[in-house]
């Protein structure tokens, strides 16, 4: 397989900040926050920030502050919010195996101080992402699949023999195995890159606040950071005058952390803040307007996942009964409003979603007779159905509304509701049939997106469908992942893997993400793609009325 594209060209620290109304219509607000009013046409983005971070490393691979990663680092190549891929640190990524891949690095990409951006630094990056002190949420999902990267995650190692510098520019990556989607993979601002003599001491550990203005950072992104008040919760970003691609629109970033969610909506209002990292408030649209909520479909669902090993719902037709008895179209009332959809299968927002996949059905007088036919006779011998995972409004509601449609459709009464538990373990766990989770992927393949949601070596299937094994659904992905990404046999073979799990009766569907832009209207081209990316931030502008 080969692909080849050109390049283009102050708040109290900790402390919960709320304000009365009236004090809106000022810049200076207790606790010692000033929001500056930027001019017209002055070109200053003002964010609010929802946590004091107090750790702005780009390889954590999570975190808030992960969302503006490409305001400061490049990646090595990114989706737009199509999927498309376009060029960014490398111009070219080709394979003939799918097993050693061949990265070219463009011509003119070069750091904040001018130096070139080398194989080396990346082969560092990715090295020092997958240190175990760095602790990088999500490394795995770009570079497990590379030869030595178990040996570097398990703290064997500090160099992975897999990545091979054979010049300046060209990187040879060879894999553990066959890997058709590993460019793709690559393509995430969960491992940037860094220059890695900056980054990296003689033990190839991570060097202590590396990434401060005050310690010299390097950057390779479109902005730097010229300001960072951790304790007061303020940073300030502005264009990298050495850039290698197209010149920024905007003049400044000013991050300033605003804890209350209350607070943060009244001064977007006010026209303090142009945008939010992560904002969700059950009336944020009403608030801030459909514009601030709208964005793309991304490949994430939010289900209620049926633990097929534990009484009642190890029972196949207590599970089908459950499922059926649910209108789901009463379900839309419950999750926020804005870029959301009715889920009915897994896929979604990848190519591959099977347009032939076959809803589950609302049919409450089957649902009662499947209920009667099992082991159980009925719903007066079942133990208690405990969901977790209620942990936000829109769950609680959705929770609240299966409970009273199992209570009029199947006479179910006993069923209880938790929060999340962490790692699913506690005192509650050997009573918990249902958890309420997302699943989604970074990879704009359907492939992936299963192998992450229903093969059985996946954390879905182990944890929340509590160990879930079906030898056909694992064998047609198996194939399918050695298939190349232009090979249509791919994602047929994912289709039918995700049949397969429908006829296992496992999961309620509930609702598909979508990517809000978390901006005010005057932000023009703040647009995300599946890796919570703003892919394009140069063209970032703010246009005020």
């Amino acid at each position: 397989m080969s692909q080849s594209v050109k390049p283009f060209g102050a708040v109290t620290r900790r402390g919960t900040f709320k304000l009365a109304a009236a004090l809106l219509s000022t810049t200076a607000f207790p606790g010692g926050l000033r929001v500056a009013m930027a001019q017209d046409g002055d070109q200053v983005l003002r964010i609010a920030h929802p946590v004091f971070d107090m750790d702005w490393s780009p390889l954590r691979g999570g975190g808030d502050y992960l969302r503006w990663n490409s305001l400061w680092w490049a990646s090595a190549m990114y989706f737009d919010s199509d999927n498309n891929l376009h060029p960014y640190v490398f111009k070219s990524w080709e394979s003939a195996d799918n097993k050693v891949w061949t990265l070219v690095i463009a011509d003119n990409a070069v750091f904040s101080d001018g130096s070139p951006i080398t194989a080396s630094d990346v082969k560092g990056s990715w090295e020092l992402s997958a240190m175990p002190s760095t602790r990088n949420q999500r490394v795995d999902l770009a570079l497990s699949s590379v030869a030595g990267y178990q040996e570097m995650i398990g703290g064997q190692a500090k160099e992975m023999p897999g990545l091979v510098v054979k010049d300046d520019k060209t990187l040879e990556v060879q894999l553990s195995d066959v890997d058709p989607v590993f460019f793709q993979r690559i393509a995430t601002q969960v491992v940037p890159i860094i220059k890695a003599s900056q980054a990296r001491d003689e033990n190839g550990e991570e060097v202590f606040e590396w990434w401060t203005p005050d310690n010299g950072v390097v950057v390779s992104g479109p902005f730097k950071p010229v300001e960072m008040d951790l304790d007061g919760g303020k940073l300030v970003f502005e264009p990298n005058e050495n850039f290698f691609g197209p010149k920024p629109i905007l003049k400044r970033i000013e991050v300033q952390t605003v804890e209350d969610p209350v607070t943060a909506t009244a001064l977007m209002q006010n026209g303090q803040f142009d945008a939010h990292t992560a904002f969700a408030t059950p009336t944020m649209d009403q608030d801030l307007g459909r514009d601030f909520a709208s964005g793309v479909m991304i490949p994430k669902g939010q289900h209620f996942w049926l633990n097929v090993n534990r009484a009642p719902t190890n029972d196949p037709k207590v599970r089908q009964a459950l499922i059926m008895a649910i209108d789901r179209e009463g379900l839309k009332a419950s999750y926020p409003s804005g870029p959301m959809e009715k889920a009915e299968q897994i896929l979604n927002a990848v190519p591959g979603v099977d347009p032939d996949f076959e809803p589950y059905p609302f049919d409450p007088e089957q649902a009662k007779k499947l209920l009667a036919e099992s082991s159980y006779g009925g719903p007066e011998r079942l133990p208690t159905i405990m969901m977790v995972g209620i942990s936000t409004p829109a769950s609680q509601l959705a929770a609240q509304y299966i409970a009273e449609q199992w209570r009029q459709n199947l006479g179910i009464a006993a069923v209880q509701m938790k929060p999340q538990i962490d790692a699913y373990t506690g005192p509650d766990q050997a009573n918990v049939q249902i958890f309420r989770d997302d699943v989604g992927t970074r990879v704009p393949d359907a492939v992936v997106y299963l192998l992450g949601s229903i093969y059985s070596g996946s954390s879905n299937a182990k944890n929340k469908l509590g160990g879930y094994k079906n030898a056909d659904v694992d064998a047609k992905l198996d194939e399918a992942a050695m298939k190349s990404v232009d090979d249509p046999a791919r994602q047929k073979l994912a289709q039918e893997a995700q049949r397969a799990f429908r006829e296992d009766w496992a999961f309620i569907p509930w609702y598909y993400e979508g990517m809000s832009k978390w901006a005010m209207p005057q932000v023009k081209n703040i647009v995300k793609n599946l890796d919570w990316q703003v892919y394009e931030p140069w063209r970032i502008s703010v246009e005020r009325g």
